[in-house]
């Protein structure tokens, strides 16, 4: 059992927010994404690299992304949720310097499966949209 609660299907509804999220995007967290991750594509941890490609500096993959589309949802939701599906879309790049604020809200609830579908967005402080998806967790039924 854990110490931290996780929501019961019961206590979701449809257009339920999530709690706002910002993240600071550190050249520690774009590099260690991408090394954790096992992408050593250059623009990932080498500045000179990603200025010559046309960016200001390392910018973050898209497993970064991920994970941290997926953990504003498991934040919410408590450690008993289980990620079924993750969709994801990419916008503008995070590099070093920006804030991304995340948002989300639950879209959809099957009652047969107990699987709600939470609508995600990342927007960094300077070019706007970095991610938008969907993260569809199944959640205990609880009593």
């Amino acid at each position: 059992m854990s110490d931290y609660p996780t929501l019961n299907f019961s206590e979701v509804n449809v257009g339920d927010a999530l709690p706002e999220q910002e993240i600071d995007i550190t050249s520690g967290l774009v590099v260690s994404g991408a090394l954790a991750t096992r992408d050593y594509e250059p623009v990932h941890h080498d500045k000179s690299v990603a200025q010559a490609a046309g960016l200001p500096d390392v910018f973050m993959n898209i497993l970064t992304s991920q994970a941290l589309m997926t953990r504003f949802a498991t934040d919410w939701s408590g450690p008993e949720a289980v990620v079924k599906s993750l969709d994801i879309k990419l916008g503008a790049p995070n590099v070093p310097g920006m804030v991304m604020k995340v948002t989300g809200s639950v879209t959809a609830k099957d009652d047969a499966s107990g699987v709600i579908d939470i609508a995600v967005m990342g927007e960094n402080n300077i070019w706007g949209m970095h991610m938008a998806g969907t993260v569809q967790l199944a959640l205990p039924q609880g009593v």
